[in-house]
């Protein structure tokens, strides 16, 4: 078999599909080249690499403690509800994914015992919250309604109710500001991170104050490393942060080119438009074989489009992939 370059085989995958989901995005050649074997003890070139990464991400959201699990973000956002949710919790509904997690706070207070109650009110209605709670709990980037909830916003609101916030910040992560005004976030290695998928991230700034019962399921035991990480997901964001700043602005430049295509399909005002996705009032088709859409769950008319597609290129990129929609109305 002949030999090619990375740069050659990820040209050549990039070109094979065309993608419109919401993470991981298009393949990148330092996804690739941080690629190496990887120890969790006693292999000093993966500890520098681990703690390289880490250090990064805690600077890019002004958290000073992480923990990294091997697992996707739904896992952090479980343990993270586990861990450090307690008293009286609030979520705010703003789609599917804000919907799980009502379910993982339901959970902790099912099983945790630290969690007296859940409530629930939709992200239009925050002016109605009224009542002292411990935590307030939102989805930053809410992908099945291509919606943002302004984090200025969930903070002012958690700080007039008493609250510490938590975040899921998995769409939200690396394209979006003030991660830091969460109490806790959590997020996956792909996405706006532009990792390949399998790691995913806990950013906090106190830790929790009690712990919860179980090996897998403790904060404790992902801080102190305990079982294997997410070593290979973690070495190509290695390659892949120091480059962060130019590769995002291809989400950045679709999403632009993208509001001037739908002009006149837009749901949502500027205020509460993500980066990572768009939610058009029509229905989104190709007739191209190469173009992979996004089904979301948490819409009952039109479609989301999503913006990692052309990440490879970074600041070189046109948004030239959205000529391959078409819009129905």
């Amino acid at each position: 078999m002949p030999e090619i370059s990375v740069h050659t085989h990820v040209a050549s995958q990039n070109a094979r599909k065309v993608l419109f989901t919401a993470g991981p995005a298009s393949l990148l050649d330092e996804n690739l080249l941080g690629l190496r074997p990887c120890f969790g003890r006693g292999d000093q070139d993966y500890s520098q690499v681990e703690e390289a990464v880490l250090t990064t991400l805690k600077a890019m959201t002004g958290h000073a403690h992480i923990a990294r699990l091997q697992g996707s973000a739904s896992l952090a956002l479980e343990i993270a509800s586990l861990n450090f949710l307690n008293g009286k919790v609030l979520v705010i509904d703003s789609g599917y994914y804000a919907q799980r997690l009502s379910s993982f706070a339901q959970m902790a207070q099912r099983t945790a015992g630290e969690v007296s109650s859940v409530a629930v009110c939709d992200w239009q209605q925050l002016a109605s919250v009224q009542e002292p709670y411990d935590w307030v709990v939102a989805c930053y980037t809410e992908t099945s309604a291509g919606l943002l909830l302004p984090v200025a916003e969930l903070r002012a609101l958690a700080d007039r109710v008493g609250a510490q916030l938590m975040l899921d910040a998995t769409a939200s992560i690396g394209l979006e500001i003030d991660h830091g005004l969460a109490d806790v976030i959590a997020y996956s290695s792909c996405k706006g991170l532009f990792g390949l998928t399998g790691a995913s991230f806990i950013a906090f700034h106190q830790p929790p104050k009690h712990e919860v019962d179980s090996f897998y399921l403790n904060l404790a035991t992902h801080l102190e490393r305990r079982m294997t990480g997410p070593y290979h997901a973690i070495a190509s964001l290695y390659e892949v942060l120091p480059k962060h700043a130019d590769l995002r602005e291809a989400v950045f430049i679709n999403k632009a080119r993208m509001l001037k295509k739908i002009a006149g399909y837009a749901t949502h005002p500027a205020h509460y438009q993500p980066a990572l996705c768009t939610w058009v009032d029509a229905q989104v088709t190709s007739q191209d074989a190469r173009a992979v859409l996004y089904q979301p769950r948490g819409i009952s008319r039109g479609s989301v489009v999503c913006h990692l597609g052309e990440a490879h290129l970074g600041s070189q990129a046109r948004g030239d992939i959205l000529d391959l929609l078409e819009l129905q109305p």
